[in-house]
């Protein structure tokens, strides 16, 4: 169950971090796709762990998909 956050003017808050299965959404690709992704050390997803949770931080997962985007343009 997804709790979205609330300003006290009702506007949502925006997420800072994702979980493997909004990230996998979020980015059109199956989430085992994203952990074979997640586990690449050179060009991998930006990811962290809180405990035993893994988070995809909003910000980075954008500008990581702008650096693959420009590597594959001609």
């Amino acid at each position: 169950m997804k709790h979205t956050l609330t300003r006290p003017d009702g506007r949502p808050v925006p997420s800072l971090a994702l979980r493997p299965r909004e990230a996998a959404q979020a980015l059109g690709i199956s989430e085992r796709t994203l952990w074979s992704l997640t586990r690449d050390k050179r060009n991998g997803v930006p990811h962290l762990r809180v405990g035993r949770a893994v988070l995809y931080p909003t910000a980075e997962l954008r500008a990581w998909l702008e650096r693959r985007t420009l590597e594959v343009r001609p």
